[in-house]
């Protein structure tokens, strides 16, 4: 695994475009959020989505999100009404994750349950995920690089849990708490998962 130190407020573009390279070429990548540090892939090549299950040592029908550089191309890929756009202009970017229907258009290996055609999607605040979407052109998937259920924050360790990864975009020790993941297909908001984004403002 190549492990490159990069700075989380202003990457360095190069890095970004050599990162992004290693992506299109079927690349699996660690890289920091605003909140833990992400395992992923580009959310459209089934082979490194199956490399970030294998790796992470999760079942098929575990749930996948992908990571959005804004809410711009939102309705490719999920079916959202006034309601629920506003919602997420209020909150993003920022350490949630929604789960909205899915359209057509959105890759079924990441339907989150397979028979309800649903999505989860991130739009971070933070500087390398973003860099690294806007530059590929289309969505990272996005998953906890977790151990045993358990967050990693610490470089060293998630450079040695995933060292079957194929880049690590270190920006030093990471959160511990994951985002707080949202369900907006009933036109209600129903939080499945308690983390680092408030719920009392919603």
């Amino acid at each position: 695994m190549q492990r490159i130190q990069i700075d989380p407020e202003h990457p360095d573009p190069r890095l970004i475009r050599r990162a992004v390279e290693a992506i299109r070429r079927g690349a699996v990548v660690l890289y920091p959020t605003d909140t833990v540090y992400g395992l992923g892939c580009d959310f459209t090549q089934k082979k490194a989505v199956d490399r970030v299950y294998a790796l992470k040592r999760m079942r098929e029908d575990r749930e996948l999100a992908f990571i959005c550089p804004d809410l711009g191309d939102l309705a490719r890929y999920a079916i959202v009404d006034d309601q629920t756009y506003r919602l997420m202009r209020r909150l993003t970017p920022g350490p949630y994750c929604f789960i909205l229907p899915a359209t057509r258009e959105a890759p079924k290996i990441l339907h989150l349950a397979k028979k309800r055609k649903e999505v989860g999607i991130r739009i971070p605040h933070h500087e390398v995920p973003l860099a690294l979407v806007r530059e590929l052109g289309n969505p990272i998937v996005s998953t906890t690089a977790s151990w045993d259920g358990e967050p990693l924050n610490d470089p060293n360790d998630i450079a040695q849990y995933y060292h079957g990864a194929d880049l690590f975009l270190d920006a030093g020790w990471g959160g511990l708490e994951p985002s707080t993941v949202l369900d907006l297909t009933s036109g209600e908001v129903v939080v499945r998962r308690t983390g680092a984004g408030p719920v009392d403002i919603l």
